[in-house]
């Protein structure tokens, strides 16, 4: 793996995780295209996991904060005798539904790890993941039916977002594309429905890397491509960062059909490859 594939694997993991393009399918598309074993690459890999998980610590630093303070009142509070009190605070039923969120999404990965696993390996199964990732999108561009805040959020409703995240699991579907149709469904407020997408992508984010880590860790890393993995975890950050901030922007203006449009174009184009290489 050259600097060069190494920067543009980080660019596209960055921006790609928080803007609703799939970065699975992206990233399985370009190793396929560069050659480039994902086995060879895993540590890489983790590490740009990593590397996105920074960018939502870097945006979302008050909001985490706030949670950690409000966890260790809660831990008090039940220390104390007074139970969990969540609606005690907004902070505090924001903590318990990003738990809730989280639940499905590790039970759809832990029980379907296999055969997610298996579609890496398709770039018809990828672009299958586009299509569905850009119908998903689509109906999110109509979407405006309520306005909640976390106050008036149910815990239903952090059900089915966490297990519209488990469904990104697949390559080509969007975590953050998914998440977001689940928000907006449940009729969360558009800014808040993007700010709760990406708290709850910090667990499933380190999920990954928990699970993913001891093979890394098994099949090591080649001293050599110490310096292009830097380079790409270091952009990895950067365009998270970008993205996050983008993605905020777009989202509240219900500008999302651009992206609809690139993912379906993008499925055309390697469901074309497909059948003319095969």
């Amino acid at each position: 793996m050259t600097y060069l594939q190494a920067i543009i694997l980080g660019l596209v993991q960055g921006l790609a995780e928080f803007l609703p393009i799939s970065s699975s399918g992206h990233l399985a598309l370009l190793q396929y295209f560069f050659g480039v074993e994902a086995e060879s690459v895993l540590m890489f890999t983790v590490l740009m996991h990593v590397g996105t998980l920074v960018s939502v610590f870097i945006i979302y630093r008050k909001d985490i904060a706030e949670l950690i303070v409000e966890l260790g009142r809660t831990i008090k509070d039940i220390f104390t005798g007074k139970g969990l009190r969540i609606n005690s605070s907004p902070t505090r039923r924001l903590g318990f539904m990003i738990i809730v969120a989280s639940i499905p999404t590790a039970v759809i990965g832990l029980l379907f790890e296999d055969f997610f696993g298996s579609l890496y390996s398709s770039v018809v199964s990828i672009s299958v993941g586009l299509i569905i990732t850009g119908i998903i999108l689509f109906v999110a561009e109509k979407l405006n039916k309520d306005n909640k805040d976390i106050m008036s959020m149910k815990f239903r409703h952090a059900v089915f977002i966490g297990c519209m995240q488990g469904i990104a699991i697949a390559p080509g579907v969007s975590r953050s594309g998914s998440t977001l149709f689940g928000g907006l469904v449940a009729g969360l407020e558009r800014a808040f429905a993007v700010k709760f997408a990406f708290l709850i992508s910090i667990p499933s984010i380190l999920g990954s890397v928990i699970l993913e880590a001891p093979d890394a860790f098994a099949e090591g890393l080649d001293m050599a491509l110490i310096g292009p993995v830097i380079a790409g975890v270091i952009v990895a950050v950067i365009s998270g960062i970008a993205a996050i901030k983008v993605m905020i922007k777009i989202v509240s203006g219900k500008k999302l059909i651009g992206f609809t449009a690139y993912v379906w174009l993008v499925a055309a184009v390697v469901l074309g490859y497909a059948l003319i290489s095969g």
